[in-house]
């Protein structure tokens, strides 16, 4: 059964819950997902879902890879497929695509420590405008590095790195406050 519009809904609703002062910037996922849109597909240029993973090992550090397509170090994460049941089972799904770890993974929390909307540029070769993802973060913890296995087509490199070089400054106040 894939991801629904009620799924989302609950989750943003949750989330800001928790963060009233990010309502204002999740209203474009609102405002989408009352007309009707769907947001779990990638055709969606107006915007779609996308689901991260910061995965944090034993000593605190938490794992980047080498993004191919955007050659930046990011947290793994990406795109909604029609298996996932959940968000959070797609942040998993997406970690181990990426890395192949998938064993020893625990949830620190069940919903989001963060929710980004962030712009995406046109990628003519997919045949993509530039639109915006809207990328439900989850944090995990595992208690060792794991066996990292990189999927070479979308990955070219991973690190360990201390949580204090997340580079956004609400993802790594979240981070930080969620592992005291």
């Amino acid at each position: 059964m894939a991801i629904t519009a009620d799924h989302i809904s609950s989750t943003l609703a949750t989330y800001t819950d928790a963060h009233p002062e990010e309502k204002h910037k999740l209203a474009v996922v609102l405002d989408l997902l009352d007309a009707g849109a769907d947001v779990t597909s990638r055709k969606e240029f107006r915007g779609h879902a996308t689901a991260g993973a910061i995965l944090v090992n034993g000593e605190g550090k938490a794992l980047f890879i080498h993004h191919v397509a955007l050659d930046r170090w990011l947290t793994p994460g990406g795109h909604l497929e029609p298996d996932d049941v959940n968000l959070m089972g797609a942040a998993l799904r997406e970690l181990a695509e990426e890395t192949g770890i998938s064993v020893g993974i625990a949830p620190v929390r069940s919903e989001p420590v963060h929710i980004d909307v962030h712009p995406i540029p046109a990628n003519e070769s997919k045949g993509e405008p530039a639109h915006q993802h809207f990328d439900f973060r989850y944090l995990f913890r595992i208690d060792s590095e794991g066996d990292v296995t990189l999927q070479a087509e979308e990955v070219s490199g991973f690190a360990w790195r201390d949580c204090d070089t997340i580079t956004d400054e609400r993802l790594r106040q979240r981070v930080s406050s969620a592992l005291r």
